[in-house]
């Protein structure tokens, strides 16, 4: 699915999905029927997101070392990929010598209208980002386009003096408007596309759907505020 390239791989990309890769034809999959005429095709399908999840928290259980951690849990679009991270580092946690506690801590970030950045970030809701001052933080994020989000977001967290931060995002984007940021856990690398499912929306919609895919035009006027 990554493509190929004569180049060792970089695994601190994730799994690179090529720009030339031409996904998956939906009839191979099931998917909620509402959307049916609303989608190109299957980008990552949901099993291959699993294997991929467990990885990230063998890695992130490894590079830590297994100390006590804060997961902070970007809503809406990073609950799925959270939820599941979450219960792999639980299991790793489970089978070790050492228990590893875990708290989870929720923030929204409003960025997103239709599918245009809207320029700036929008902190909603969460609890007081004092309380992560001494502590271990994991943010955990669906995507990364530009970075400036994310960056603006680690500023926030930072002038409280966390022990640590490290993010960790399902999923990050190719786009020549990056500010070179990368996360320190990637799942994918992908071509510069909007892509839904596996609880990332288009106007809160494909939430429900599995597996990520790319939305075609119809979908976006379909749904569009």
């Amino acid at each position: 699915m990554a493509g190929s390239s004569e180049e060792a791989p970089d695994y601190g990309r994730g799994v690179v999905i090529m720009d030339d890769w031409p996904g998956y034809d939906l009839n191979l999959f099931t998917y909620p029927q509402h959307y049916y005429g609303d989608l190109e095709y299957v980008l990552i399908p949901h099993g291959i997101i699993v294997d991929r999840t467990e990885r990230l928290a063998k890695d992130i259980m490894k590079d830590i070392g297994y100390c006590d951690i804060m997961i902070l849990c970007v809503l809406k679009g990073g609950y799925k990929f959270c939820v599941d991270l979450l219960e792999h580092l639980k299991n790793i946690s489970r089978n070790s010598d050492r228990f590893v506690s875990m708290k989870v801590d929720f923030i929204r970030l409003k960025s997103y209208k239709n599918d245009q950045s809207m320029g700036e970030m929008q902190i909603i809701g969460g609890n007081d980002l004092s309380t992560l001052a001494g502590k271990n933080v994991l943010i955990v994020e669906d995507v990364v386009g530009t970075g400036k989000t994310m960056r603006a977001l680690l500023s926030s967290i930072e002038k409280y003096k966390p022990n640590m931060i490290k993010v960790a995002s399902l999923l990050v984007k190719r786009t020549p408007r990056s500010d070179g940021f990368r996360p320190d856990y990637v799942g994918f690398e992908i071509p510069d596309l909007f892509v839904v499912g596996y609880a990332l929306d288009y106007n809160e919609y494909f939430r429900d759907l599995n597996h990520i895919c790319v939305i075609n035009e119809h979908g976006k006027e379909k749904y569009r505020v």
